[in-house]
Order: C-alpha cells, then structure tokens, then sequence
C-alpha cells in the first residue's frame, strides 16, 4: 500500500477524531485542544537524542520540523518538543493501536515515495524538495490524513501544558499571546497519576472492541 492507493479510504478514527476536534473548534476557537491534553512521562533528552537515529522517529522528527520549522516569527517544533510529544502519544498513552499503525505506516510511504522520486529518503532531501515531496502526497487522500494528524499533533504539543511533555515554560502560549486557565497539573498530579483514576490500559483498543463486538 502507498499514499496513492485508489482503495484507501478515511478510517472511522480518524473520522471520529476531526469531527471531535472541529466541534471544539467552532465551540472555543483553536485554544480548545489545550483542554483535551494526553498524559505525558517526561523523555530524557539521551532517550529523545536516540529516537532521531532511527526511523519511525528519525523521519518523524524531519516532517515535524519542516511543517513547523523555527523562524524569528515563533516557535518551530524542535522548540515546542513535539517529537517528544509524539513519542509518547504513540509510545505510551492510550492511543487507538489504527491510529498508532497509521502514523508508522505512512513513514515507510514517504520514504517509499521519496526514493521512487528522488532515489532519496525524505531526510536527506534539501528543503525544497521536502516541500515538494509533502505537497505532491498531501494530494491524496491518505497522504492529506497523515499530514493532518501531525499537524493536530504539533498543536497539541504548543498548546497543552508542559507538565505533559510539550510547550516547554510555555513557549507556545506566550507566542500566541495566551494566558493559560488554572490550575495547571505538576508533575505527580496529572490526571493519570491520581490513584485509583485512569489506570487503563488501551494499548490495543480497537481490537478489543471489535472483539466484544
């Protein structure tokens, strides 16, 4: 399968989550997805430096950061840790596992199509032709998908409080000009970590309800 697969169509998650996230939008504006944060473990820098050597996370980090690259006018992704936000979304949180598999597959997809292309993976290419590559799969309709889930996800990481791993001191809010509501969660009183509260696991979430189904 590729980005360009003519059968590909739009899965009921992701349905699911852009009718949610429209909702919330029109409701409150943009600033309502700080209001729906993931739990975030913090991520050493060490393990964070490892991740970018290898893929999924080496690509990852490469499309990130050319959607949102840093500039005088604001923050970019590497400034807003929203690899490390990624990472434990997809990792560690209780992520829908077609959602997970997604955002994996569609890895293998741009370096598939990258290489076909340019006889390149999309990390070696020089910007343009990043630009270029992201433009032409953001024509279909799987590549339109993949790029909107990391664009919701770098969001997320400006947007949420820091004490669940993205928006580091802030950052986010204070280039928007945004005044967070209180009171915000330390770490060791995010929600997740309240005894008794939210200890499940959903690691593979679809399947189990397909399975009670």
């Amino acid at each position: 399968m590729s980005f360009f697969d003519p059968l590909y169509q739009t899965p009921k998650w992701l349905s699911r989550k852009l009718t949610r996230r429209q909702a919330l939008k029109s409701a409150a504006g943009v600033s309502a997805i700080a209001a729906m944060p993931l739990p975030m473990t913090a991520l050493a820098t060490s393990t964070l430096d490892s991740l970018k050597k290898s893929d999924p996370w080496l690509t990852l980090d490469a499309v990130l950061n050319h959607l949102l690259p840093s500039s005088e006018s604001g923050p970019g992704a590497q400034d807003i840790q929203a690899l490390a936000y990624l990472y434990n979304v997809v990792d560690e949180q209780p992520l829908d596992s077609e959602e997970k598999a997604f955002i994996e597959k569609g890895v293998g997809w741009l370096n598939g199509f990258s290489n076909s292309q340019l006889n390149k993976p999309f990390v070696e290419l020089s910007t343009q032709d990043k630009e270029t590559i992201l433009r032409k799969i953001s024509g279909s309709r799987a590549g339109h998908n993949w790029i909107n889930t990391l664009i919701n996800y770098l969001y997320e990481a400006m947007l949420s409080p820091p004490a669940y791993g993205g928006n580091p001191n802030g950052i986010g809010w204070k280039w928007l000009n945004h005044k967070a509501g209180f009171p915000l969660p330390d770490k060791g009183k995010r929600f997740y970590e309240i005894p008794g509260r939210y200890r499940i696991s959903v690691k593979n979430l679809s399947t189990e309800v397909k399975r009670k189904a």
